[in-house]
């Protein structure tokens, strides 16, 4: 199984709260941090509901 790493390069303010809530449950608090999770449906959902917010890399 792969790995993905999720850095936030938007802010979150002003976003609907789901979308605050899933950065947190990523992991991410500030921008230009970045979280590496396992490539599993679930984060890649999470990180698609706030594609807009962060960048997504494969990571070996």
């Amino acid at each position: 199984m792969g790995r993905i790493k999720v850095t936030q390069i938007k802010s979150g303010i002003g976003g609907k709260r789901n979308q605050r809530d899933t950065l947190r449950s990523l992991g991410l608090h500030k921008i230009g941090q970045s979280v590496v999770k396992d490539d599993k449906p679930e984060f890649r959902g999470m990180a698609n509901t706030v594609a807009h917010l962060v960048k997504v890399e494969e990571v070996d």
